[in-house]
């Protein structure tokens, strides 16, 4: 699945604000900037803080492509954990 993908009347679709992997496990996580040692990725955080899952597929180098990517809706999901 891909965000920001756009409708078939041409609307956009809004970018998502909650993990998808996160509410199929029951957890209602919202979507942010982590970081990993493989990089930067979209994913949810616990009520801990702590990381829950990883929803995208890409990595990216610099916070600042993962926050645009988030923002805008360019990144793909990750079908499955």
């Amino acid at each position: 699945m891909k965000n920001g993908l756009r409708s078939m009347e041409g609307d956009s679709v809004p970018p998502l604000k909650h993990g998808l992997l996160a509410l199929a496990s029951g957890n209602y996580f919202e979507l942010q900037v982590c970081k990993s040692q493989a990089g930067y990725y979209i994913g949810t955080l616990n009520a801990s803080g702590e990381p829950y899952t990883r929803e995208s597929q890409e990595y990216w180098v610099d916070r600042a492509q993962a926050e645009i990517a988030l923002r805008d809706g360019r990144w793909t999901q990750k079908p499955s954990l």
